[in-house]
């Protein structure tokens, strides 16, 4: 799913900074794939995608991936000596059916790009990756956030509805009692039918 179907037009970016400018570096005199080649890359697919971005420290990158079920997905990518590293939060920790969730995120994980669920220590669930910096390309850049998009917004309200639906029909009854609009839970009228 290419990053660069958004329709996101505004990029916080630094590319106009000099230290990618569009160039593909050579890599050392080796031709093997250097850091500054992996965020040369990296900067090139996120302008190219017109992606929101920032770049708080050398070789550090926070994107902001919009969605369609979620608002946004913010995605780190962390250029290291020898490898890229990915990690984007998906949702907080499950209220319920936990062996559930995991099972699905588990099975999930078979059939997945570049990245993989995980929990951290509070439960929260996640989207990692790494790949070695002779990967790090623009398109493969590209592919990969495409992959963090699908698997985090994509898949958003598959769990909710496994992880939260007592709280979904809490909210919809309270808001129902106060008069008040329950437009964004349509997505969940499945589990609210019968109350």
């Amino acid at each position: 799913m290419p990053i660069g179907d958004s329709d996101n037009g505004e990029n916080g970016g630094k590319g106009g900074n000099g230290t990618g400018g569009g160039r593909r570096h050579a890599g050392d005199r080796a031709g093997r794939a250097t850091p500054a080649t992996a965020e040369a890359a990296i900067e090139q697919a996120l302008r190219d995608a017109e992606l929101t971005w920032e770049s708080p420290s050398g070789g550090s990158y926070v994107v902001t991936l919009p969605g369609t079920r979620k608002l946004s997905t913010t995605c780190s990518l962390i250029v290291g000596k020898h490898s890229l590293s990915v990690n984007a939060f998906v949702i907080r920790r499950p209220d319920e059916n936990h062996a559930e969730v995991h099972r699905w995120l588990l099975e999930r994980n078979t059939r997945l790009y570049g990245v993989g669920y995980a929990l951290d220590r509070l439960g929260d669930i996640y989207l990692v990756g790494r790949l070695p910096l002779a990967a790090v390309t623009p398109e493969e850049v590209d592919r990969l956030l495409g992959a963090v998009l699908e698997n985090a917004d994509g898949v958003f309200n598959t769990l909710l509805e496994m992880g939260f639906a007592s709280a979904i029909r809490r909210e919809h009854a309270w808001r129902t009692s106060r008069g008040e609009s329950t437009r964004n839970l349509d997505a969940f009228a499945h589990l609210l039918r019968g109350e």
